[in-house]
């Protein structure tokens, strides 16, 4: 099942996705989304709900947004993937480098992603697969992790190199607005038998510039949503950016840096993809 977040008609509503169809659920009026979707996938008790009939709409005629409007959490992992390691000439990490970007970050899946001219010379990409958070999650043991996952989403993890490696750590180069398109639509774990066996890419203007599978994922969902447990508390429509693979603007020969009017398409198999044009703003 796919759940997404809509504008129509002037109103934004959680929805299911099926095929060219939209299904509204619930309006957002004056919460959160994620207030409302909490409320709908909370202790894992969704699908029932989701998969009740509403009058369809033609995909075509609304504004597909990002899935979750404010997250409580959006934990980033970073060098996540072997091939990535390699580009980079880092170490492995040992344990999950966990960051954060906020839900001011959030943007839709085909929104432009606006950056401030000259705030930044280095503007890179990460295609990545997202983790949606269904059932509260705390200390909970690798093997039973995938059981609190609701579903997956896609997400481009947009960074400023120059200011990203510029500061002690990373928050200012990862926390643009804009810097977290999301969606389009977030896929019902049941439909992905195993997600650390995906094809993830991403082009740039049309050309292929990330082609990989969280096969290469060093640690995976289900560990890093383990790992994460022993320290915080995991709350339904908690988002985790699991990684990006090789194949960054960073670290190309020569580098390359997205420009104003560049178009960014990110895919995950089987959960989705994302197509966002980078504007610059004065």
């Amino acid at each position: 099942m796919k759940i997404s977040r809509i504008r129509h008609q002037g109103r934004v509503f959680a929805a299911r996705v099926a095929g060219d169809t939209v299904h509204p659920l619930v309006a957002e009026e004056d919460r959160f989304m994620a207030d409302a979707v909490r409320d709908l996938i909370a202790d894992g008790t969704a699908h029932d709900a989701l998969s009740a009939s509403a009058p369809g709409v033609p995909l075509a005629e609304v504004e597909v947004l990002s899935p979750l409007a404010a997250p409580q959490k959006i934990v980033c992992i970073g060098l996540n993937y072997a091939d990535h390691i390699r580009e980079t000439g880092l170490d492995t990490p040992k344990v999950p480098l966990a960051f954060v970007k906020t839900a001011h970050c959030l943007t839709g899946p085909t929104s432009d992603v606006h950056v401030p001219r000259g705030a930044t010379e280095q503007l890179d990409w990460e295609a990545e697969l997202a983790v949606v958070i269904g059932r509260t999650a705390r200390h909970v043991d690798a093997d039973r992790a995938l059981e609190h996952v609701f579903g997956y989403t896609v997400a481009n993890d947009v960074s400023a190199r120059d200011a990203q490696f510029s500061d002690v750590q990373w928050f200012r180069g990862k926390n643009f607005d804009d810097f977290c398109p999301l969606g389009p639509w977030i896929v019902t774990a049941d439909e992905i038998a195993d997600p650390q066996d995906l094809a993830i890419s991403a082009k740039v203007n049309g050309a292929t510039v990330q082609d990989s599978s969280t096969k290469e994922m060093i640690f995976g969902v289900a560990e890093t949503v383990a790992y994460l447990s022993r320290y915080m508390t995991l709350h339904p429509g908690d988002v985790i950016a699991t990684g990006t693979p090789h194949g960054v603007g960073m670290g190309r020969t020569p580098q390359l840096w997205l420009a104003d009017g560049d178009v960014v398409e990110v895919e995950v198999e089987n959960v989705g993809r994302l197509r966002n044009t980078v504007r610059l703003t004065d």
